[in-house]
């Protein structure tokens, strides 16, 4: 699924083809994965794609109603939240262009294009939100870890009795990074999986943020990562996952030591790390064993 530096990817990519453009009218083919299909088809036809940008896992596309540069620029238009899920990808095409299955959604753009959502599965989301709803729906999410600060990281971390990578992939906490990016992150930091958030000393939260930060602006660099079925903006694949050293390397050697990669579960999810660099957290100390004794006939018993 989709995480964050994928997510940027094709909002970045977005931006610079289809923001400026209006939507002049909505096809929908399969609408299981929209919230209100009909709110789509009343309101986006006539709306200016004012900005494309990424919040956590979502696409948030902000629209306006202004018709020109002198009218008010506050007739807003809504936004359409949009949610890749695992097979999702939103792309311009030419109108003329047929189109592939699995096409749900066409948006008719005012040069003769198409944004199109394809869909396989459609595991996704897309919801069209007035201005007023959208504050609410955006405040159910946690910080964006590459915008939060030293100090309100440390003050998270110290907060949760989770464990860390639960911690990590909880959207209410920190916005935007799921399985593979903590797992990068994790094992940059040499911090395992289970230990616990609140236990990690203030070196570990500082170790920790610049970890994720910097795994994160290296997977946006190259456009993510693409594990099955992620494609950009422009329909190519991502290149991060080249650079993976944990994710989904179980029984290869650590870049770091040459250790086996190992695989555990946490919070529901398969989490790999170097058992040698990532040491886990300290067990309950097993009682220790009972001594033997002598019989008086000379037999050992326990």
């Amino acid at each position: 699924m989709p995480e964050l530096p994928e997510v940027e990817t094709v909002a970045r990519g977005l931006q610079l083809t289809v923001a400026g453009r209006r939507i002049m009218s909505v096809t929908l083919g399969k609408t299981d994965f929209i919230d209100d299909p009909d709110a789509l088809e009343r309101h986006l036809p006539g709306t200016l794609i004012e900005k494309v940008e990424r919040f956590g896992k979502f696409m948030l596309m902000r629209l306006s109603k202004h018709q020109n540069e002198q009218e008010n620029r506050d007739a807003s238009g809504g936004s359409l939240l949009v949610h890749l899920g695992m097979t999702g990808h939103l792309s311009a095409h030419a109108a003329t262009e047929p189109f592939p299955k699995h096409t749900h959604v066409r948006f008719l753009l005012d040069d003769g294009r198409e944004l199109r959502y394809t869909d396989a599965r459609r595991f996704g989301r897309m919801a069209y939100l007035v201005a007023d709803r959208l504050p609410d729906e955006l405040g159910r999410f946690g910080a964006d870890p590459l915008e939060i600060t030293e100090h309100e990281f440390a003050a998270l971390l110290k907060s949760r009795n989770s464990r860390i990578k639960a911690l990590l992939l909880d959207q209410s906490a920190l916005r935007g990074i799921g399985n593979i990016y903590a797992d990068e992150s994790l094992w940059g930091a040499r911090i395992h999986p289970m230990r616990i958030a609140a236990k990690l000393s203030a070196k570990e939260a500082r170790t920790l943020r610049a970890a994720l930060q910097k795994v994160l602006r290296e997977a946006i660099a190259l456009r993510g990562s693409s594990i099955s079925d992620f494609l950009d903006a422009d329909g190519q694949p991502g290149e991060y996952q080249r650079r993976h050293r944990a994710y989904g390397r179980e029984g290869k050697n650590c870049y770091r030591c040459k250790t086996p990669i190992r695989r555990t579960i946490v919070a529901g999810r398969s989490s790999y790390f170097c058992p040698k660099c990532q040491p886990g957290p300290r067990s309950v100390k097993r009682p220790g064993k009972r001594k033997k004794h002598v019989t008086p006939k000379g037999k050992r018993t326990s």
